[in-house]
């Protein structure tokens, strides 16, 4: 049980009051506060509708961390880090990247350059037409960051050598690579322009399982290497646990619960995210025969008729009148802890 009565004032902090205490303290080196993405949908003359894919999101990344980013397919994950990125123009809300906010054309363009993205697919991400040398070189052209034919060569082997590549690759084609090499190639792409941050869309989930450990451990070995931050969006908890320092969990379009690794993974306090830790499969078979998993009943809801309240209550055996009223805010409720849900305190 969570006790209340140690910290009373605490458990009331939301994710906004936190920021703002970051101010005096070590500041984060990406701030999201209450971003939103909405989509219009034309459905023919007079019909139109709007689909929340990212519904009023706020969380910190210090510099150096790993922030893993889980929830089902269509709850929002790639959304939300396109978003962050500019990809999409926000509907609302702010990103503010080493303290300051990033709006206006100008500042986006010199936020690309520091923050980037490494794409889910391999095979479609990268442009059959160009060689290996033009993929990775050509954020470089675009950003101007050489001045010559023989720097840019020299920049683009020694990313080429970072990811696992040999010099050799250069000139061959894409189709001519495995789905490992060519996500190699797409990182190696996405570190040309020296980046702080980095945003990893699913980057192992088209991978075979003995590929995607050493995609993992690469990822590793370049953010010690490179000071990188990453925000590793991901559906596998068992990749998202290996890789990560903190985890957030996403429920269609809303963040439900954000703490470490290891007080989600070993006591997650959202109804969600215990049914998502209890689908886990656990390599010994004892701790897996003792796991007893949470079936969720019913589908996740279409965003395009999310329900009103907490987007959960549909599916959540603990769901009461106020969970169908009003949306839980993102709450402090340990230290380092947040949970959105009326009731977690009730039911831990």
């Amino acid at each position: 049980m969570l006790d209340e009565s140690k910290n009373p004032v605490k458990k009331e902090k939301t994710m906004n009051d936190i920021q703002n205490d970051n101010k005096n303290n070590q500041a984060p080196l990406l701030q999201v506060k209450n971003l939103k993405q909405y989509f219009q949908l034309n459905n023919g003359f007079f019909s139109n509708q709007i689909l929340k894919a990212v519904d009023d999101i706020s969380f910190d990344i210090m510099k150096g961390e790993t922030l893993g980013l889980v929830g089902e397919s269509g709850c929002g994950k790639t959304t939300a880090g396109r978003t962050i990125l500019h990809l999409y123009k926000p509907t609302a809300g702010d990103v503010i990247f080493d303290g300051e906010k990033i709006e206006g054309r100008q500042k986006i363009e010199a936020f690309r350059q520091k923050a980037t993205m490494v794409f889910q697919d391999p095979y479609s991400s990268l442009d059959p037409r160009m060689t290996v040398s033009d993929i990775i070189g050509e954020p470089l052209d675009v950003q101007k960051l050489v001045s010559n034919a023989s720097e840019r060569r020299e920049r683009i082997l020694y990313l080429m050598d970072k990811v696992g590549l040999n010099s050799e690759h250069a000139a061959r084609y894409a189709h001519e690579f495995s789905g490992g090499q060519r996500q190699r190639v797409g990182i190696a792409r996405a570190l040309a322009t020296r980046p702080e941050f980095v945003v990893c869309d699913e980057p192992v989930s088209a991978l075979d399982v003995s590929i995607q450990a050493q995609i993992i451990n690469m990822f590793e070995q370049l953010q010690e290497d490179l000071g990188l931050t990453y925000l590793f969006i991901a559906h596998d908890l068992l990749v998202v646990r290996h890789i990560s320092s903190r985890i957030a969990v996403m429920y269609l379009g809303h963040l439900v619960e954000l703490a470490s690794r290891d007080a989600i993974c070993d006591k997650p306090l959202h109804p969600y995210t215990k049914a998502l830790m209890s689908a886990v499969p656990m390599p010994d078979p004892k701790v897996a025969r003792a796991n007893k998993r949470i079936s969720l009943s019913g589908e996740i809801p279409s965003p395009l008729h999310a329900p009103k309240g907490c987007p959960f209550h549909t599916r959540c055996p603990h769901a009461t009148d106020a969970c169908k009223e009003s949306m839980p805010a993102l709450r402090e409720v340990e230290s380092g802890r947040f949970v959105a849900c009326h009731r977690v305190e009730e039911i831990n």
